[in-house]
Formats: structure tokens, C-alpha cells, sequence
């Protein structure tokens, strides 16, 4: 199990807070439903996504369904990616960005297919329940996920003369979002940073290569 000990904590602390918060939202909050953290810069603002990250919806019923099937096949291929990573001794730094990336989107996978089941319907005048006499309010695959964090950091006018929007109003940053979303944008946001440091064996690896190449 060396090497293993720190990703599997890093998933499973992520899940934890993932999935506490959706469901303290959840049993507490009505769809629209604001509480103020900084002002009105930093707000846990419920929402429900049926499609993608960040609130991109992917339409209708089967473009719902085959969202949640290709999460779950890409989610086995990032498990077995990070165990391969860990057996032959990938840079740790870039195993624990995996490790985030894999725990964000098993996040979003347990809304999407658990959440319809187990939860009834959040709108914008009722909590939802957990485990309703009635049953939740869809099936296996087709729950919503939940959205609660939101920064509108900046909002504005574009002046006229902006080319496309000019005169239009402006908000930064405006989608709403969840901590399975963060903890995806923050694994590909570091592997895209430290990408040198992670693959700079790889990377002598292949200018030895070159060198043996050339000299011959």
C-alpha cells in the first residue's frame, strides 16, 4: 500500500466535504436560495446542474444519460491511470493532481447517479427530503448535481465603445459551482503549471535518446 496512502486520503477527504456540503444544501437551502460568506462577493447560492461543470448543460434525457455513463468510463480510466501512476512511481506532486482530478469527478458522479434516488425534488419553495416515502425524484442516472458556490467578484458595464458587447452589462465571475468542480480545475490548473517538473525524468529520458541518436 506505500505509496498510496496519500492520494486515497486526498480522494476520500475531498468526497467528504464534497458531498457534506451538497447535502447540508440540499436539506437546507430552496432552489435560488442565498447565504452571504464575504459580502456579496463570496455567496453560497443553490443551484441544480443536469449537464456538465459550472453549470453547461448537455440537453435531454439521453444526452443526460450518456453524460453520466461517459463520466463513469472516464472515471475507471483516471482509477486505473492513478494506480498505474503509483505502481511505477510517477512524481508525487502529479499523482496527487490526479488524485484531485479523480476525486472531483467521482464527486459529480454520485450526485448524478445516486442524488434522483435518494433525494426528493428541491425547488424554489421546498427543501428537499432524504429518502422521501415516494421515492426521489428520478432514476438511477439522472440526478441533478449540486451547485452552491458562487463569486460574483466583479460587475459592470462594458463602455460603448467595446466591440460585441458595448453597453452591455457584466459579471465576473459568473458560474456557480461545487467543490468536486474545484478540485478538477485545480488538478488540471497544476499539472498545466508544473508540467515540467513532473515529466523532467521523461524528459532527460528522451534527450539521452536524442544524444545517442545523434552521436551515432
Amino acid at each position: 500500500m506505500k505509496g498510496y496512502t496519500r492520494p486515497i486520503s486526498l480522494i476520500v477527504i475531498v468526497l467528504l466535504i464534497d458531498q457534506l456540503s451538497k447535502f447540508w444544501v440540499k436539506l437546507n437551502m430552496t432552489i435560488g436560495q442565498d447565504f452571504k460568506v464575504l459580502g456579496d462577493k463570496f455567496l453560497i447560492h443553490f443551484i441544480e446542474n443536469p449537464g456538465m461543470a459550472y453549470g453547461i448543460e448537455f440537453g435531454g434525457e439521453y444526452g443526460k444519460l450518456f453524460l453520466s455513463v461517459f463520466r463513469i468510463i472516464a472515471v475507471i480510466g483516471i482509477g486505473y491511470g492513478l494506480h498505474y501512476m503509483i505502481k511505477n512511481k510517477y512524481n508525487r506532486g502529479f499523482i496527487l493532481n490526479v488524485a484531485l482530478i479523480f476525486a472531483g469527478a467521482m464527486g459529480n458522479i454520485i450526485d448524478s447517479a445516486f442524488y434522483g434516488m435518494i433525494f426528493s425534488e428541491s425547488t424554489f419553495y421546498d427543501k428537499a427530503v432524504l429518502f422521501p416515502p415516494g421515492g426521489g425524484y428520478e432514476t438511477f442516472l439522472h440526478g441533478k448535481v449540486v451547485d452552491m458556490l458562487y463569486f460574483p467578484l466583479i460587475e459592470g458595464t462594458f463602455p460603448s465603445w467595446f466591440p460585441l458587447w458595448g453597453g452591455e452589462d457584466f459579471l465576473f465571475f459568473r458560474p456557480v459551482f461545487n467543490i468536486a468542480d474545484s478540485a478538477i480545475s485545480i488538478g488540471v490548473f497544476l499539472i498545466l503549471i508544473f508540467q515540467k517538473r513532473y515529466f523532467k525524468e521523461e524528459h532527460k529520458e528522451i534527450e539521452s535518446v536524442h544524444s545517442e541518436i545523434l552521436e551515432d
